[in-house]
């Protein structure tokens, strides 16, 4: 049975490795479970950054390109990524959090039902933490329990995902007639006063919600600081095998089956320029690598053991990590 689980990863793109690093695990608090490279291109880093034990649905990850250009934004683009904390005391927290370490924030605000707080990275790379206080559907994860910010105010996984179309009549027949989404309405936005359209699987919940943007501005050219695709959980190899042969039997365009080791995809661009990833639940990171020592050393998958000498004198070596 094809189904969808919620939110799986959401990648982006930065220029900076290690300062992407310093920001997600010093200043969010998130665990970097997995230091490895692309695997299309093994010169570049790919970080994942994670709940305490890597749980599907709450990493955000990050391919470092050291001569991207800036993102000139507009619209067929993901336009935001939220992640999930516990309670509205946290998104309190890290509002102060944020003025001690000049990140830049809106104020805390209701949206969509949830406490928010908007914020973007030291790249602009756009997101928000949303507060978990009345959510009900895909389970949160576990916070990490060596970071530097309190287990009790710490990122759980990822929220909803927000996209800009040109086109949203046709986006959103993508959401439900392909993916199986189904419409649960739409709110204001209360400071930009955009309506936004609101999706959802069977489960429901902060970590399964997809909003959808209708927005005529050009089209988004990415560079540091865009999000590169977002990535939706499935079940297993076998149900990851149902999506495709539905992809090709309705004759969408898709890359196929794709094994990234850590967990296998199918990969399908839309016609408004949005790249989604199927991805199933496991392996997982700890699939060549200890849990407790996820993200220690430079990891890769099998077939790119043979050129670890030239990947490791292609990247820069990253700080350490600062956690309890």
């Amino acid at each position: 049975m094809r189904k969808i689980l919620g939110q799986h990863h959401a990648s982006g793109i930065t220029k900076d490795a290690a300062k992407n690093l310093v920001f997600y695990t010093e200043i969010l608090g998130m665990r970097l479970v997995k230091k490895t490279v692309n695997q299309d291109d093994p010169s570049m880093y790919h970080l994942f950054y994670a709940d305490g034990v890597a749980n599907p649905g709450t990493d955000i990850t990050f391919f470092e390109i050291p001569n991207v250009g800036s993102t000139y934004r507009g619209t067929n683009s993901i336009s935001q990524i939220a992640l999930r904390v516990k309670s509205d005391e946290a998104i309190h927290y890290f509002k102060e959090r944020f003025e001690q370490y000049n990140v830049q924030h809106d104020a805390p605000i209701e949206i969509n039902g949830r406490l928010t707080l908007e914020f973007e990275d030291f790249e602009g790379q756009r997101l928000a933490l949303v507060s978990d206080r009345t959510n009900a559907g895909v389970a949160a994860g576990t916070p990490w329990e060596k970071s530097v910010v309190p287990v009790e105010f710490g990122i759980t996984g990822l929220g909803p995902f927000k996209m800009d179309v040109q086109d949203a009549e046709g986006f959103s027949s993508v959401l439900t007639e392909i993916f199986d989404y189904r419409s649960t309405g739409s709110f204001v936005h209360p400071v930009t006063q955009q309506e936004i359209l609101t999706f959802s699987s069977d489960l429901g919940g902060t970590g399964d919600e997809l909003q959808v943007v209708h927005n005529t501005e050009a089209k988004e050219r990415p560079g540091k600081g865009s999000m590169h695709h977002i990535a939706l959980r499935v079940k297993d190899e076998d149900e990851l095998q149902e999506w495709i042969d539905f992809i090709k039997e309705n004759n969408i365009p898709s890359s196929g089956f794709v094994d990234r080791h850590f967990f296998k995809s199918l990969y399908i661009r839309t016609r408004q320029g949005i790249l989604i990833e199927l991805a199933t639940d496991g392996p997982g990171f700890d699939v060549n690598e200890p849990l407790e020592s996820l993200g220690e050393s430079l990891s890769l998958p099998p077939f790119l053991e043979a050129k670890r000498e030239w990947i490791e004198s292609q990247v820069k070596p990253l700080p350490e990590v600062k956690h309890l």
